[in-house]
């Protein structure tokens, strides 16, 4: 098929099909937000590794650009098109997950494999991974519909490719994405049609697994210890405020110290080398110092409203590939956000996860806008 024969066939059109604005809106708005803040948050980090204070925002804008390419691409071609490359899809997820053990590719810091370095450029494979494997497995639960509920032509096939990108993901290990991936594959699978009862056992099964796991981690390795140390500080984080619970002591502080409405845009105190990670993992505490709770609540309720209406689309969608895609996009999302803000907040230990389109990340941020592209061109073809 030529260029235009696809352009013809595949490329929506803008007046035809518009998509949804409000979620456009909403999402344009948190991408704009969060190139401020991110600017904010790492002004001190960003001059003390290049004696500026814009490098954290220099390097978040290669990834931004090819990020609005990816989101470009999947906005303008439509979404039933990506059925027909749904095996290249799987391979390429079980592809990537493997590079990162080859020696010369893989980046290796402390006990993790998490990613994979060619021609100088270094990105995480499982954040891409997010995206491959869905659209893999959209369309083979629209493929299965009416054989979903049986064991042998459902549940099986289904429990034999989670297990291989489980597998792959925990050899990193990269637990707080493993979540992600299960949670956002379980969702899809409900959505699916798949039973109720081997939904549960499938969960269970998980859970047993990845326990099981979690615990020979944490008996035998020196990743072992540093796991266990998040879960203390989670329990009691005053029990070694200076070293072990240093970072979840600091966020707590941060986020305590903003008050109703903050100390001000640019004003954090914590950024000046108390807070770790101020750039990624840990750019919410400093924002939520700077904005404070009020503004806090505003951007949680931005997140939350992508969420709904990421969800209206999987309602209005016109059949069940696009219902499981925007279901296990915006649950990904939702997943990725409390794990974030929760970690941070200490709701929940620590994950190590980014804040979807806010933090200092180039896989992340490439994967997150590809998928939001892909949700808004879901949005076109709502029943009317």
């Amino acid at each position: 098929m030529g260029i235009k024969a696809f352009k013809k066939k595949y490329f929506s059109s803008d007046s035809e099909n518009p998509a949804d604005k409000k979620l456009l809106f909403a999402f344009l708005a948190i991408l704009v937000l969060g190139l401020f803040f991110l600017t904010s948050a790492s002004a001190v980090a960003s001059y003390l590794r290049s004696g500026h204070t814009y490098y954290f925002l220099i390097r978040q804008l290669p990834p931004l650009v090819i990020g609005f390419g990816f989101f470009y691409l999947f906005y303008k071609i439509d979404y039933r098109y990506w059925r027909r490359i749904a095996s290249l899809a799987l391979l390429a997820s079980i592809a990537l997950l493997v590079l990162v053990f080859i020696p010369g590719l893989s980046l290796e810091i402390g006990e993790a494999r998490r990613w994979v370095s060619i021609f100088g450029f270094s990105f995480q494979p499982t954040e891409l991974v997010k995206i491959t494997f869905l659209l893999y497995l959209a369309t083979w639960l629209e493929a299965k519909k009416g054989e979903l509920r049986k064991i042998e032509s459902g549940t099986v096939p289904f429990i034999f490719t989670i297990a291989v990108i489980t597998i792959l993901i925990m050899l990193q290990p990269d637990f707080g994405t493993l979540t992600i991936v299960l949670i956002t594959a379980i969702a899809a699978f409900f959505v699916g049609g798949g039973n109720y009862k081997h939904l549960f056992i499938i969960f269970l099964m998980g859970a047993i697994i990845l326990g099981s796991f979690f615990y020979s981690r944490v008996q035998s390795s020196r990743e072992g210890s540093y796991i266990r140390t998040r879960i203390d500080c989670y329990l009691d984080p005053s029990y070694d405020r200076q070293k072990d619970c240093y970072q979840i002591n600091q966020s707590l502080i941060a986020v305590g110290s903003g008050g109703l409405l903050g100390r001000g845009l640019g004003e954090s105190r914590q950024k000046f080398l108390f807070l770790p990670e101020v750039a990624g993992d840990a750019i919410f505490p400093i924002v939520a110092e700077e904005i404070g709770f009020i503004f806090s609540l505003f951007l949680i309720s931005l997140y939350l409203y992508i969420f709904y209406r990421g969800y209206q689309v999987a309602r209005w969608s016109p059949d069940l590939f696009g219902r499981v895609l925007a279901v296990g996009i915006i649950t990904w999302f939702a997943i990725q956000t409390f794990f974030n803000i929760g970690g941070m907040t200490n709701l929940i230990p620590m994950t190590g996860t980014t804040l979807p389109f806010i933090s200092h990340g180039g896989s992340s941020m490439i994967a997150s806008m590809a998928a939001m592209g892909l949700l808004l061109n879901i949005s076109r073809f709502k029943i009317k």
